[in-house]
């Protein structure tokens, strides 16, 4: 490796052209200066510098370590302009939710790179231990899940809150009983009998027989395809309240009131002891205020 310290006395007497006014420029002596010079060329065996008299012109060897300098310093001046800037309206930021929360989500997303062209969002719809695993592993900037983070290398706050809802045909009056839901048919989806254990466990505790005893009256994995099952009378489904965000055929379905709902804290999450850039501060303030509106 070449010394960064002689390099920088070799590339500074070159521009100066004189051994005086680069010593004082280096504030340093000459015979220290003429040290630094004298160890280069003992490092790469070849003299540096053509002498005639005081005045002193770079020899082949001596160009190509000037210009290696020369890149050295720009790359050093270019990195610490990149850490000063710091713009949150530009580079890539990778962010991870639930199919739902990317419906909601994604719209305003799209709207602020619409207004920072330099700004490169990348959105996974993903399944809670995905997140979770890609956080820790490197693989997202920024997650949102259904819970406080329990690994030791996560931290996050918490950022709002989502609802899960029971979605029938519109013409469906709200079930009193499990069994009324049961004639209908359930339309499953990936996230599906977790929703069902959670919401209609709670409200159905003696009747509701388990999500894996469920009827189904059909599936599909596509969240913003599940609720056009519902409208079209197939059966019933359960989603958050933020998947049903896409869906424009909201007044053909009907959202039952049920007497015991459930509702659970959204967690923004990133990294522990990561200092993030100014574009995730950005895109995390507007992920909180969508979420909390």
């Amino acid at each position: 490796m070449i010394n960064a310290l002689w390099l920088n006395s070799f590339v500074t007497l070159c521009e100066t052209g004189h051994f005086t006014r680069a010593a004082a420029r280096l504030n340093m002596t000459q015979p220290g200066l003429s040290q630094h010079i004298q160890k280069l060329e003992a490092q790469l065996g070849k003299p540096l510098l053509s002498r005639d008299g005081k005045s002193f012109i770079p020899t082949p060897a001596g160009e190509a370590l000037l210009a290696l300098g020369r890149r050295r310093r720009a790359e050093e001046q270019a990195l610490l302009q990149s850490l000063e800037a710091d713009d949150p309206g530009a580079g890539p930021l990778r962010i991870a939710c639930s199919g739902s929360l990317a419906l909601l989500l994604y719209p305003r997303l799209v709207a602020l790179m619409q207004a920072a062209p330099r700004l490169t969002l990348h959105l996974e719809a993903a399944p809670q231990p995905r997140i979770l695993d890609g956080l820790v592993a490197g693989d997202f900037d920024l997650g949102i899940t259904e819970a406080a983070p329990d690994h030791p290398r996560l931290t996050g706050t918490e950022c709002g809150e989502d609802a899960l809802c029971l979605l029938l045909p519109k013409d469906h009056a709200t079930p009193r009983r499990f069994a009324d839901l049961a004639r209908l048919g359930f339309v499953s989806h990936p996230d599906g009998p977790a929703y069902a254990d959670a919401l209609l466990g709670r409200n159905f505790p003696e009747e509701y027989p388990g999500a894996d005893r469920l009827r189904r009256a059909c599936s599909i994995n596509q969240i913003g395809q599940i609720p056009l099952a519902v409208a079209e009378g197939l059966g019933y489904t359960i989603l958050p309240r933020s998947g049903l965000a896409g869906f424009a055929g909201r007044d053909r379905l009907h959202l039952a009131d049920l007497p015991k709902p459930h509702r659970h804290a959204l967690w923004l999450l990133h990294r522990k002891h990561r200092v993030l850039p100014a574009r995730a501060t950005r895109v995390a303030r507007l992920i909180t205020e969508t979420l909390q509106s």
